[in-house]
């Protein structure tokens, strides 16, 4: 049977507990006001800029205000970075993908089936996902592939494999560490599967959501 366990009444250890807390909380609030002092301070004189009178500036630059969301909305549109610019100093603000071999995620792709992986190797949150990395890996031989068009542009990086990689009205042959870059509107894509098994990378940029 479950208990519910509960806190016991205030006390000494109870109260240095709740010190405890508010000393991190504390802590925490002092970290997030001096990077967005250090942001503002960054920006504003990246872009020669105010917005703001210089009272409420120079306050906020040395971490003696805090502003309001509004405040921030307002640097935001005057500085012309999204207003969550204004906390990337902190470790937890900072996207770092880490993917080991073989737990890219797998997803269904236009032209996938048996002996054709494509696996996505993660996405940045907005406003940084400007890119979509693929890994693919062909094993089977298919008489026909589709053609692919996108906005933005694409680099392949071949690494193992030989295959004939069509763009617009040309073929090019791809080895082991040769490279392409082209634009995603002009049609793309596998033409001849030479020699198998075949592996490569695919970054494209992509116009960043959210």
């Amino acid at each position: 049977m479950s208990q519910l366990v509960g806190l016991p009444a205030t006390d000494g250890a109870g109260e240095q507990g709740g010190q405890a807390i508010a000393g991190s909380a504390d802590a925490l609030e002092d970290a997030l006001g001096d990077d967005r002092a250090e942001r503002v301070r960054e920006f504003r004189l990246h872009l020669g800029l105010t917005g703001l009178s210089k009272g409420m500036l120079s306050k906020i630059e040395n971490a003696q205000a805090s502003p309001s969301l509004a405040t921030l909305a307002r640097l935001s549109g005057a500085l012309k970075v999204p207003v969550t610019a204004f906390f990337r100093g902190l470790d937890e603000e900072q996207d770092v993908l880490y993917v080991k071999a073989g737990r890219g995620l797998d997803i269904e792709h236009k032209g996938s089936g048996p002996g054709h992986r494509y696996q996505l190797l993660g996405t940045m949150r907005a406003p940084h996902n400007s890119l979509e990395t693929l890994l693919i890996t062909l094993t089977d031989r298919a008489k026909e592939f589709p053609l692919y068009q996108h906005p933005g542009t694409e680099m392949i990086y071949m690494i193992a494999g030989r295959i004939e990689y069509a763009c617009g009205n040309s073929a090019y042959l791809l080895e082991p560490g040769d490279t392409m870059q082209f634009v995603g509107e002009v049609p793309h894509g596998p033409r001849t599967l030479i020699e198998l098994p075949i592996q490569f990378l695919s970054v494209k940029s992509i116009q960043p959501t959210g």
